[in-house]
């Protein structure tokens, strides 16, 4: 019934139980996962979560903050990566000024790179922005063959605006639930249902009443549940869109 189309099964944060966490995810209704890498180790690993779960798809990419890690070889990686068959997108990817200000150069040029890499491949994107609005969304501007997702978004409803006009789809995580979600649920009113995917960003970004605690892809319908309340529509009709959203965009 539901995919979670933004997860890290590679974090360490699952070492102890990964297998056990992942194989009971069926049978709580979650009918496939996409593992987006952050860099070179990350995006080979969810390869390999990929090839072992039937149910699993991976996402290659080098993160903004993986600046350090990012060198001349680093897109012929990505490249050899991103041809295995179940690598259904390029990211995560983009901008990141929350926590480093200083490398704008380096970040800029892994995003373009990678973004022109995808255009090549025709593979969809998945775009980490934080507190880069404006610069990520000029950049996309600019490639506007290009479709994907702007994950666990946190613009305003003014460049939510801009992006829908450009084709791209919206991530909601676990923050919609959270008491100050004033500006996300702005941007959850002007969003068509067509646009939206579910993410959980797990184990990150618990929603409420999980925050605190370790996230995984069964509390996807927490999320989908604030979701339908905004909208005004039933928990199945998110879910459905949703999963319908993901399996256009992914080819899934």
């Amino acid at each position: 019934m539901y995919i979670d189309t933004h997860a890290h099964y590679d974090s360490s944060k699952f070492d102890a139980d990964r297998s056990e966490v992942i194989a009971a995810l069926p049978a709580a209704g979650i009918d496939a996962v996409i593992d987006p890498g952050c860099d070179y180790e990350s995006s080979r690993a969810a390869i390999g979560l990929a090839e072992r779960w039937p149910f699993f798809y991976a996402a290659v990419g080098w993160q903004p903050e993986e600046w350090e890690s990012w060198d001349m070889y680093s897109p012929a990686a990505l490249r050899s990566l991103a041809a295995h068959p179940k690598c259904v997108a390029i990211g995560e990817i983009g901008l990141d000024y929350y926590w480093d200000k200083g490398h704008k150069e380096i970040m800029y040029e892994m995003f373009v790179t990678q973004l022109e890499l995808a255009a090549e491949l025709g593979k969809p994107v998945i775009i980490h922005d934080r507190e880069a609005h404006a610069d990520c969304l000029e950049i996309v501007s600019r490639y506007p063959g290009l479709r994907g997702v702007f994950h666990c978004f946190s613009g305003s409803a003014e460049m939510a605006r801009e992006l829908i006009k450009l084709g791209w789809h919206l991530g909601f995580d676990g923050p919609v639930t959270y008491k100050n979600a004033r500006k996300a649920l702005e941007v959850l009113e002007i969003t068509p249902l067509g646009r939206i995917l579910l993410e959980t960003d797990s184990p990150y970004l618990p929603p409420v009443p999980f925050r605190g605690k370790r996230n995984d892809s069964t509390k996807l319908p927490y999320i989908a549940a604030k979701i339908a309340e905004v909208k005004g529509l039933g928990l199945d009709a998110v879910a459905t869109a949703s999963s319908a959203n993901a399996r256009r965009l992914f080819g899934i």
